[in-house]
């Protein structure tokens, strides 16, 4: 059973553009997920699913760049651009990840990864009830899933936000989720705002090491250490689905 990840990456943004790409000690953010999703000891491949338009050329220059496999696709309809991806680049399990979160953990990302394959589901997150930090969002279904995902739904919300469908269906999908012990969902890790790409600067700056990695405690405890960085994106609120 081969296990692919497809990262959704675009650049036009609405309210950070460019952001994926912006850099930290030189090195963009999409560098740094990249990076931290293969310490993943079940995820066999990695794909960029990115779109058509000429602005994500960069992108796909990137992608040529550092050796990643990309698919380019519709913008909007994101369902599609999945399903399409994993068309081309194969995989019976989809990890669906958002270019948004650089800091992402690949032990949380094998937890989820496992408790799909221990289990009978079609889909598993820990976001259904979100008891991780914003930005360490995971999604594991599989391929039959997102065909049928694909070929069912109809609205514009399930195609832009690629798993709507299979989650607001749960009488067609059986659905998991996993929670962690201790509840750090206020926590805010994704970068969608200038503030937040502030915070994940400190963070790696302070954490990031070549060669080594860092998990969701050392994150907690660097900003336990430091409770005024907390606050510096704690206002932004998440954009409704």
């Amino acid at each position: 059973m081969t296990v692919t990840a497809i990262i959704q990456a675009r650049m036009g943004s609405t309210r950070l553009p460019g952001k994926i790409l912006k850099e930290v000690n030189g090195k963009p953010l999409l560098a740094y997920q990249l990076e931290r999703i293969a310490h993943s000891e079940c995820i066999d491949k990695i794909v960029i699913a990115t779109t058509v338009d000429q602005k994500d050329d960069v992108i796909v220059k990137f992608c040529k760049n550092n050796d990643v496999e990309y698919y380019r696709g519709s913008e909007n309809d994101v369902l599609s651009r999945y399903y399409e991806a994993a068309e081309q680049h194969g995989g019976d399990m989809i990890v669906r990840l958002t270019s948004d979160c650089p800091i992402i953990d690949p032990v949380i990302l094998d937890q989820t990864i496992q408790s799909f394959i221990d289990n009978d589901y079609d889909y598993v997150s820990n976001t259904i009830e979100r008891t991780y930090p914003r930005g360490l969002d995971t999604e594991v279904f599989s391929r039959e899933a997102l065909e049928k995902a694909y070929k069912e739904a109809t609205l514009s919300r399930d195609k832009e936000h690629v798993t709507a469908y299979m989650y607001s269906n749960p009488k067609n999908f059986k659905l998991g989720y996993i929670k962690n012990g201790q509840d750090y969902s206020e926590y805010r890790w994704t970068v969608d705002t200038i503030e937040d790409f502030e915070l994940i600067e400190l963070v790696l700056k302070n954490l990031y090491k070549e060669n080594s990695m860092f998990y969701m405690n050392d994150i907690i405890e660097l900003l336990k250490q430091n409770p005024e960085w907390v606050k510096i994106n704690a206002h932004i609120e998440q954009k409704k689905l």
